[in-house]
């Protein structure tokens, strides 16, 4: 639609075309005034009226007259008028910042706001929305380099790379206060607490953390650290430590003892942890010592079969039932809770089948060179080398029975010792303090399956969404905090997941799921709700399921655009993309506002 700068009217019966018109008249002591005006001709003559004084009017209001009176377009107006002069990544900022404050982990780093603090929720934001190293994070923050409004939203646009070390080394300073304010959150008398070890490799060779041990990523020959988390019963994380790469599982449980019961002053707590954590040992020294302290593991696979040679497990226990709680005199004192999963069966007899094959494969390699015409392999010891080279690998010895001599190498399948163990697939044995009228035999195993909560956080730390590793700084102290950070980052996205479960693939009604176990020995089963979202990729609220991080991803699809008038005077101002339906619906979850 235009608006045109003349008009037609009537005067004396004549019609008279009219021009509108914005005039700046000088005065000689005073701003000049800003006169909206209109001229016409009347007998010959042009002659001028002053309709409106616009003087007290903002420049940019004039201006916008000015250019509507000279016969622009609204389309026009506008598309001439504004600049976006730059975009920058705001809606998953900004969720992930709102949780942090719901949650009230910035007070629980410090009661009182500083630099260290806004900085180190920068660095636990960041590991969320974009893990990468501090130097990448500190230009991420810059003003002139910037990728999101992290910087601006916390205030530390200015805050460099040696800000943020010094950050990390203000936050290790503090973690046992951290840790113990998450404790009395989660952490109560009786409960269960959830520990599991994992490791990660490291690059450099200077830090006194870093050494060669058991890798758990399949990178051997790298120098690596060994770091424990500690989880609630639900797997919400609330302590982590950092030990030498070279530390075995068992030898980490001490401390964590010690740090519960004298740290967080929780006296009484049932220690859930994983068949190689909690051995015969740390039971002699580190639990069965301490009042108040029980535990849920399991045997391992030769303890099993000593309590089957022994007479003390009856295979046929498991001929109506999957479930049976036994006693055996090598365990006084203490409850065997014996398990059997069909499918857990099934896929162990499967994975054995084929680690037979792959070894039968390339021991008939050595077999082939044995006999070869030209340059056969001879010498016991060169063919057992070999030999010995593929049965560590695949861990079949057990499984062969072999011969070999200066010339001539033979193998064949032990198929008595297969079967054997053949008899024992699917069967797991899980051991206990705990007294029958605590925790039944179901509640037990449920305890003991409940550690799937430390392993999905490890995926989670260290290849999903947080990515620990590798890890580059050189200092103890600073590799410390640098785990930390990725714990509290956890923690953040736990109760993240918690609140936008209704949006994600994950299971918001995990009950609904377990009622429809035929046993707790039998897989976990989703919920209808959640099986009905996997299949339709839809929510109740007929929006788009998402995984956490492709929610994330789309939450950055919300940006905040500064956007420059062309207008003379006017100053730039901030315009934030309107979220979608799905959108809203997650901010809103989180109790986030943009």
């Amino acid at each position: 639609m235009y608006l045109c700068n003349y008009y037609l009217t009537v005067l004396d019966k004549r019609a008279i075309i009219v021009v509108m018109y914005i005039e700046s008249v000088r005065n000689r002591n005073s701003p000049p005034a800003i006169l909206l005006r209109e001229s016409y001709r009347q007998d010959g003559k042009v002659k001028k009226r002053t309709l409106c004084n616009l003087t007290h009017w903002p420049p940019a209001h004039v201006e916008a007259l000015r250019i509507l009176l000279r016969g622009g377009t609204v389309v026009e107006q506008f598309e001439d008028s504004f600049e976006v002069v730059r975009s920058r990544p705001h809606g998953h900022v900004a969720a992930v910042l709102a949780t942090v404050r719901r949650v009230g982990l910035e007070r629980i780093l410090s009661t009182r706001r500083c630099a260290e603090r806004d900085r180190v929720v920068a660095l636990i934001v960041s590991r969320i929305t974009a893990p990468r190293s501090k130097l990448a994070t500190a230009r991420g923050l810059d003003e002139q380099s910037l990728d999101s409004t992290l910087g601006e939203l916390l205030g530390v646009e200015a805050a460099d790379a040696d800000d943020l070390y010094a950050a990390m080394d203000w936050l290790v300073a503090r973690q046992q206060q951290v840790e113990t304010q998450l404790a009395k959150r989660h952490l109560a008398p009786g409960a269960l607490v959830l520990y599991d070890v994992t490791s990660t490799y490291f690059e450099g060779r200077k830090c006194p953390l870093a050494k060669l041990g058991h890798s758990r990523d399949g990178t051997s020959g790298k120098l690596q650290i060994v770091f424990g988390l500690l989880c609630s019963a639900e797997g919400c994380p609330v302590a982590v430590e950092v030990f030498d790469g070279n530390t075995g599982d068992p030898m980490t449980l001490s401390a964590q003892v010690e740090k519960v019961r004298k740290q967080f002053a929780v006296e009484r707590v049932i220690w859930v942890g994983d068949r190689g954590l909690i051995t015969d040992a740390r039971i002699r020294t580190d639990l069965q010592p301490v009042a108040g302290l029980d535990w849920i593991t399991a045997l391992r696979a030769p303890q099993v079969r000593a309590l089957v040679d022994k007479g003390a497990l009856q295979l046929s226990l498991f001929d109506e039932q999957d479930l049976a709680e036994i006693a055996a005199p090598d365990y006084p004192g203490e409850r065997l809770i014996a398990c059997k999963n069909p499918l857990l069966a099934q896929e162990r007899t499967r994975k054995r089948e084929e680690l037979l094959q792959a070894t039968e494969r390339v021991l008939d390699e050595i077999v082939a060179a044995t006999e070869r015409q030209t340059r056969p392999l001879r010498g016991k010891a060169r063919i057992g080398l070999r030999v010995g080279k593929t049965l560590g690998r695949f861990k079949m010895a057990k499984h062969f029975r072999l011969e070999i001599s200066d010339e001539r190498f033979h193998y064949e399948r032990d198929t008595e010792a297969i079967a054997a163990e053949a008899a024992l697939d699917g069967i797991y044995i899980i051991r206990t303090s705990v007294a029958a009228q605590t925790l039944g035999p179901e509640d037990t195993v449920r305890a003991y399956k409940s550690l799937a909560h430390v392993e999905r956080a490890f995926r989670s730390y260290k290849s999903v969404d947080l990515r620990v590793r590798p890890i580059f700084h050189r200092l103890s102290d600073r590799v410390r905090a640098h785990v930390l950070v990725c714990m509290l980052a956890y923690y953040v996205e736990w109760h993240m997941r918690q609140a936008l479960a209704p949006l994600l693939f994950d299971d918001h009604h995990p009950q609904a799921g377990q009622e429809r176990r035929a046993s707790i020995v039998a897989p976990a089963r989703r919920s209808p709700e959640a099986d009905r979202k996997a299949r339709t990729k839809r929510t109740q609220d007929d929006l788009p399921v998402h995984s956490f991080r492709t929610l994330l991803d789309d939450l950055k699809t919300i940006v905040k655009s500064r956007v420059q008038p062309s207008i003379p005077g006017v100053q730039a101002f901030d315009k934030t993309t309107r979220p979608t339906p799905l959108q809203q619906r997650a901010l809103d979850l989180l109790g986030a506002h943009i």
